[in-house]
């Protein structure tokens, strides 16, 4: 029953999680730019080390579209040759997920076509979702202000708590910007 479960979850969810990254890809042209030329490219997200305890997640593969956005293509059994391979640790997702919600960019190991790479890499690096707008566009400026405020304050925590748990290097607690 719980495979069943996830077999009905796990696509709603992708398709969800492409709406949100579509809609910030879009709202920022730069982005788009980048993405047009590699159309029709497919991109595979590789969770390395992902616990057995867990509900093993659905194949993680991105194909770019024509109008410079993304679709999920991890859908289809039929196994998709990707022309760009992005692993990374996920033994610990508790951990990953709060230095993702920190705001931080984890390790991540690239394979394949070194344009399409770099273009990712930026995207990675530089684009942000401006929850703020957004929430403004629904709730007016006074409400989003204040969920942003709270927002704010609580990704300072959540880095904060990142930092406490993360591993002391051979200098002492790593410095992170």
């Amino acid at each position: 029953m719980f495979q069943a479960l996830q077999a009905l979850l796990a696509p709603a969810l992708m398709e969800r999680l492409v709406l949100v990254v579509n809609h910030v890809l879009s709202g920022e042209p730069a982005a788009t730019e980048r993405l047009a030329p590699h159309a029709g490219r497919v991109l595979r997200l590789e969770l390395e080390g992902w616990p057995r305890l867990l509900p093993t997640p659905p194949r993680l593969v991105f194909r770019i579209t024509p109008a410079a956005l993304i679709e999920w293509a991890g859908a289809d059994e039929a196994p998709v040759e990707a022309d760009l391979v992005v692993r990374s640790d996920a033994s610990n997702p508790a951990a990953m997920a709060l230095k993702a919600l920190a705001g931080e960019t984890p390790a991540l190991a690239i394979d394949g076509d070194a344009q399409f790479a770099a273009d990712i890499d930026w995207l990675t690096r530089n684009l942000r979702w401006d929850v703020a707008a957004d929430l403004e566009r629904v709730f007016g400026p006074v409400v989003a202000h204040e969920v942003a405020r709270l927002g704010s304050l609580l990704a300072r925590g959540l880095r904060a708590a990142v930092q406490a748990v993360t591993p002391a290097g051979p200098n002492g607690p790593s410095a992170r910007p």
